[in-house]
């Protein structure tokens, strides 16, 4: 079995992806978006930390953290978000993606794939490339044409602050399909 080492950098700021089972569109339901921005709400508020960027789309979400000073527990705060948004959708009538016999005797879920993929921020420019990848993800899957018009993000709340313009990263025909530099792009833990 392989051993999965993460980083453990108290105070940290940590860029996270997190996947749904086989890439189910889960939060294309307005009641799974409604009932993780609840569960966001209360981790929150049970383990205080700054969530500096976030965007949910319909079969994953990208958020960026900054934990307080010698708390490096992110990998718990996941765990929770995850376990307790399953609990409650199962609870509540939510469907799951259909698992094998192997995956229901560890005792998972069809709602999330396991673990997640995080990333320590190493920096400004790290930050900065790692904040407008998340901000700008919804024109690159081809949901939007500008970032400005994806509901479930921290954009709107950023270009309020005056951080972004209104129109920053909008595609439009025959212009640069990145607001990125394209060489910096990764794919930031999606397959």
């Amino acid at each position: 079995m392989p051993d999965y080492r993460r980083a453990s950098v108290p105070g940290g700021t940590y860029f996270f992806t997190v996947v749904t089972y086989q890439r189910h569109k889960l939060f294309c339901q307005p009641r799974a978006i409604a009932l993780l921005g609840s569960m966001f709400r209360r981790f929150v508020l049970r383990w205080p930390m700054r969530v500096d960027a976030l965007i949910l789309l319909p079969d994953h979400f990208h958020t960026i953290w900054t934990l307080p000073p010698a708390d490096c527990a992110y990998s718990m705060r996941l765990g929770w978000v995850k376990k307790e948004f399953t609990k409650h959708w199962l609870a509540t009538g939510g469907d799951e993606t259909r698992v094998t016999s192997g995956i229901t005797r560890e005792r998972r879920r069809g709602i999330w794939q396991p673990r997640f993929w995080e990333h320590t921020i190493q920096d400004e420019d790290d930050f900065q490339h790692h904040f407008d990848y998340i901000h700008w993800n919804p024109v690159k899957h081809g949901y939007v044409q500008c970032p400005k018009d994806w509901p479930h993000s921290s954009f709107h709340r950023w270009v309020k602050k005056g951080v972004y313009p209104e129109h920053w990263g909008c595609y439009t025909r025959g212009a640069a399909r990145s607001p990125l530099d394209p060489s910096a792009i990764k794919e930031a833990g999606e397959p």
